[in-house]
């Protein structure tokens, strides 16, 4: 019994490993989607690095069942061990989220040639100034401002 669990469990963290490094949906890759446009406002801001909560909580959760397991035997077990999981899970996550380190960014307001305004958040970028011509290289997250 104790070991269909495990089983289980360990399944379950391997498949929220490898959908944590899965590659998100996007532009074909190679390809790079470039505009121009002339900067309208820059405000300062504090960019937070992202976390590896996934890793962190996988990692935690089974710290938590390896923990669970030493504990009792038989349904004792069982129910330590998914205590630990949940209770390992939470603390990894946690803690990865608080490893998280900020830095200085920029806020970058653009006017596009189309007429589009876009807002890029961005790690400062020396010489760039209101009314500046520009280019928005990428998309999403990955957008960048540079200077033209």
């Amino acid at each position: 019994m104790a070991t269909r669990l495990f089983s289980r469990l360990a399944a379950l963290a391997l498949a929220l490993v490898l959908g944590a490094c899965a590659a998100p949906g996007g532009p074909a890759s190679g390809s790079t989607i470039i505009r121009q446009g002339v900067v309208e406002q820059i405000s300062p801001t504090t960019i937070r690095s992202p976390a590896h909560t996934g890793v962190g909580a996988v990692v935690g959760g089974l710290t938590g069942v390896g923990l669970g397991s030493l504990i009792g035997g038989g349904t004792g077990r069982d129910v330590a061990m998914v205590a630990g999981a949940i209770g390992g899970t939470l603390a990894g996550a946690e803690v990865a989220n608080r490893s998280a380190q900020s830095m200085p960014g920029q806020e970058v307001f653009v006017r596009t040639d189309s007429g589009v305004l876009i807002e890029v958040t961005q790690p400062v970028q020396p010489g760039l100034r209101v009314g500046q011509r520009v280019f928005i290289q990428g998309n999403g997250d990955a957008a960048r401002v540079i200077p033209q």
